[in-house]
Order: structure tokens, then sequence, then C-alpha cells
């Protein structure tokens, strides 16, 4: 029997725990153990496999060295078979439909902030998702926690992607961006010019989400207002569950409940400014609630479903906001990331 690749399986195993939203250090254990074999003759990992002695590497152990035997046997690996077959189940039609109307992704960070691989691994985990762009969204510098760009440093980040983008596949493209903080007098955390440059700006809130409602619309609506944002990320910053240990920014904590606002105040200037309300897929959050995107279907909001993804694996969590969208009526045409990639810049700068 012909062997498999067993770095592939190493990896497709890392990216289905991390879409499980299992644990750093599973994750971590299988990405190690690629990265190791991946630099090593393929003789000599023949013959460590067939000596016993795979384990004895640095970054190998004992499950991850049987998986790399199982797979140089031929053989599916039994963790990797274990996994797919007891998956969650299948979407509904219209969530699928959804889902395959997707053509990217408008939020995601790397670990150019707090997200824990690098820009070109998240590219090519989007490709292979069939993704035409990933819009990469990296902190804005008030989020300390969190390793916010300053500007030199977004600088220096879109010089890395224009040269990355030199080098990715044809018909893919990694869009610049940033998840900009929303300041309490509802300015955006970073320097005009930059913004200006940026393709697609997710505005988020992620200080002071006990304000009280007048206040907080109030730093909402300003925000909106503002030409240079596009999409608000994350709406009422709420937590559903304790997170998963999948990234540096996103560790295992209490519940928070949604922050208060005027609802209807913030609808209305989404749809009045032309921007899109974000349906945020990461299971810890599942932001905003169906009542509140109820009310947006209604009311004619443009829509973002997005990943907030801080690790390879996690860019498939778009099955979950497509879930939610579909349950609340949510239109495909009003999903901006079902767009082509030029219809979606044509959008954005138009709210320059």
């Amino acid at each position: 029997m012909a062997s498999r690749d067993p770095v592939a399986d190493l990896r497709r195993i890392a990216f289905m725990l991390e879409r499980a939203n299992e644990a750093t250090y599973r994750v971590r254990a299988f990405r190690s153990a690629a990265t190791t074999i991946a630099a090593l003759p393929a003789e000599e990992v023949a013959q460590r496999a067939a000596a016993g002695t795979l384990s004895e590497l640095s970054g190998v152990g004992e499950v991850t060295a049987r998986c790399i035997a199982e797979s140089l046997a031929g053989e599916e690996p039994v963790y990797l078979r274990r996994i797919e077959i007891t998956e969650g189940t299948d979407l509904s039609e219209a969530a699928r439909e959804l889902r395959q109307a997707l053509r990217g992704d408008c939020h995601s960070h790397s670990d150019w902030s707090d997200g824990g691989s690098p820009i070109e691994e998240m590219a090519l985990a989007a490709v292979e998702l069939g993704h035409e762009y990933l819009v990469l969204t990296d902190h804005s510098p008030r989020l300390t926690v969190a390793h916010g760009l300053t500007a030199d440093r977004l600088r220096r980040q879109l010089d890395h992607v224009a040269k990355l983008n030199d080098g990715l596949p044809d018909g893919f493209r990694i869009l610049t961006g940033i998840e900009v903080d929303i300041l309490e007098d509802g300015a955006l955390d970073q320097e005009d010019a930059l913004l200006e440059r940026l393709d697609v700006v997710v505005g988020s809130v992620h200080s002071k989400l006990r304000d009280e409602s007048p206040r907080m619309t109030k730093r909402m609506l300003a925000a909106i207002a503002n030409p240079h944002l596009d999409i608000l990320g994350h709406m009422t910053g709420r937590k559903v569950s304790a997170a998963g240990e999948g990234d540096r920014g996103h560790r295992g904590g209490r519940a928070r409940p949604p922050s208060t606002f005027d609802l209807d105040k913030v609808i209305a200037a989404v749809v009045e400014n032309g921007k899109a309300i974000e349906i945020n897929s990461r299971p810890d959050r599942l932001d905003p609630p169906k009542r509140m995107l109820t009310v947006a279907v209604e009311a004619g909001c443009l829509f973002s479903i997005d990943t907030d993804a801080h690790a390879p694996g996690q860019l498939d969590w778009l099955r979950n906001g497509c879930e939610r969208a579909a349950l609340c009526g949510v239109p495909a045409d009003r999903v901006v990331n079902t767009w082509e990639t030029d219809r979606l810049l044509e959008w954005a700068t138009a709210h320059e």
C-alpha cells in the first residue's frame, strides 16, 4: 500500500482540533510534530518509523509517532479517522448554501498581534478552504494585552503583506485591514492616514463594556459615522461560554453579558452609513444575539459573517455564523463577504 503524507495528516489533525476549539497544547503537539518531520529527509523518517524511534525526536510524542507510522504505512491515522467520524452534524440546507456563497473572511488575526500563526500560514489555510481573500485584521495599539500594532508596526505589516501576495496562488489575495478599538469617545484607535490605506476596517469595543446605555450608544454611533470604519465587530461584546485555549487573545474565562445600547439607533446608523454588522462565528461569542440579528435583518442591514480566527483551523468556524444567519433569514446578497473582491473593495472605499 502506498504511503500517505504524514506531514499533511498531522496538519489536518491540528486543523480539525482547532476547528473544534480544542486546547492549545493538543493542537501544538501535532503542529510541532509536523514541523519536525517536514525538516527531515523522507528516508530518515521511514527508518525511524521502522525502528520505533520517532518519539526520540524533539516535538514528536507517542501519539504523533503512531500517527506518522500509520500514515507511512498507507493508512489513514486512527486519530484522524476518529475526529472525522465524530465531527458535528451537517448544516441545514440554507446554512450550507450560505457557507458555499462566502468568498472570504473579513476578520482574522496573526502572530503579529494575539494570533498563534504567521500571516502566510493563515493565508494558505484560507486558500485550502476555497477562499478568494482573507482580510488580516490584527489589533490596534490601545489593546496592549493583545500586542496591538503601533502605526510603525502596521506600516511594516503592510509591506510584508504586499510581498506575501506576490507569492500566493493565483486567484487569492490577503486584504489589508485592522480590528481597530472603538475608544471611549467613539474615535478609532489608529492614525487616519493609515486607516485610509487599509482595504477593510473592522471596529470593535473592547473596554468599558459595562458602560451605561446612553454612553455606549453615543460611543458606537460616533464610530459608525467615522468614514474609515466598514464593519462593526462583535457588536455586544458578549461571551456566551468559557473560551477554548486555541489562542493567546481568547483564553478560557467566564461568560460575559452583552453591552447595553439603543439597538434601534445603532442599527439605523449602520444602514444610513452603508456599513455592515459582523456576525461573529467564534463559538464563545456568537455575536450578535439572534434577537438583535433579526431586528437588523428587518431594518435592511448589510452583514459580514466572520470567524475572528486566531489560528488556521478556526477559519472554518464560518459555518457557525452561517447557521445563525440562516436561522434569522439573512439574505446572501446582503452579506458583504459573498461579494467578489472588487465589489467588496469598492464598497469599503465608498465610505472614505
